[in-house]
């Protein structure tokens, strides 16, 4: 076992790290309240544009440039990037796009959907085998998506989204031989010239929303590329020093948090539909949690090689 590889159960002092990543995330849609005069388009222009400078800062200090420099040098390294990049924006997008128009709890529930779609496209592209418990936490979960199709279609595609086009970045980025960082930087490097295209037509149109129309919009837009990197570096701390199964449990923390707060801080409203979802979704990440805690504690009580 390397240095850099977490037994099952181990936190090896990944878990305040993961505990950051997983809050950041979860509380954003307060920093997105703050540029919600913005139009999302320029938002997430700008989250890209300011991201790229921090992540270069970062790979610097983590000298990480040469492992950039090398996969920008791969067209196959690139290809998939390239597809990741799309869906990683296309995600960004609706997420901003439902803090806006508010609905959190939407995007709440995608979030919360993420973990099993990841096992569904695990079972279909790479070959993974469901456990019985697996296979009855996805079935629970499509109940109660297929309850949203008859209560709460309008934002039933903002929740599957999500899901989807996270899963699939996720499903990406597993078979591409980059790290976290680099792939980031490489994904912002290939959004950049549309993202800074984007940036310069509203700026151009100066239409008094967006960037440099006054310093505290401007300094928040900026701030977009902090809010996006700093736990993204976070979690790829997180995910070297503690297994990949045990961070599975922490990544709750943000949509739980998301959820909480559309209730309780913006007031949305929950329909019965989403109501009766949400408790189908909860019942079938207990049932898929302990599916996980039970191997878990399988592969910790194995004897040692």
């Amino acid at each position: 076992m390397t240095k850099d590889t977490a037994p099952a159960g181990s936190n090896q002092g990944g878990l305040p790290y993961a505990l950051g990543a997983y809050a950041i995330w979860g509380f954003v849609p307060l920093f997105f309240k703050l540029v919600s005069s913005v139009p999302p388009v320029e938002v997430l222009a700008q989250r890209i544009v300011w991201s790229l400078p921090l992540c270069f800062v970062i790979m610097l200090f983590r000298r990480q440039i040469g492992e950039y420099l090398t996969a920008l040098r791969d067209w196959r390294v690139l290809r998939l990037l390239l597809a990741s990049s799309i869906l990683i924006a296309l995600n960004w997008l609706v997420y901003i796009h439902a803090v806006f128009t508010d609905h959190v709890l939407a995007a709440s529930l995608g979030y919360y959907l993420n973990p099993l779609v990841n096992v569904m496209l695990g079972m279909i592209f790479l070959g993974e085998r469901l456990s019985r418990l697996q296979a009855l936490a996805v079935v629970i979960a499509g109940i109660g998506v297929a309850i949203l199709l008859a209560g709460a279609l309008d934002t039933l595609w903002i929740s599957l989204t999500l899901a989807f086009s996270f899963g699939t970045y996720g499903l990406i980025r597993k078979v591409v031989p980059v790290g976290s960082l680099p792939g980031l930087a490489i994904e912002t490097t290939l959004l950049l010239p549309l993202s800074l295209a984007a940036a310069g037509y509203y700026i151009w149109v100066g239409d008094g929303r967006g960037f440099g129309s006054g310093a505290e919009i401007s300094w928040l837009l900026a701030a977009a590329g902090v809010v996006t990197a700093i736990p993204l570096l976070l979690f790829a701390t997180a995910a070297r020093r503690m297994s990949y199964a045990a961070l599975g449990f922490v990544q709750y923390l943000a949509p739980s948090i998301a959820f909480l707060l559309s209730l309780f801080v913006f007031d949305e409203p929950l329909k019965s539909a989403q109501l009766i979802c949400f408790l189908l979704i909860w019942a079938s990440i207990a049932v898929f949690s302990f599916d996980m805690w039970r191997k878990m504690r399988a592969e910790r009580m194995m004897p040692a090689a």
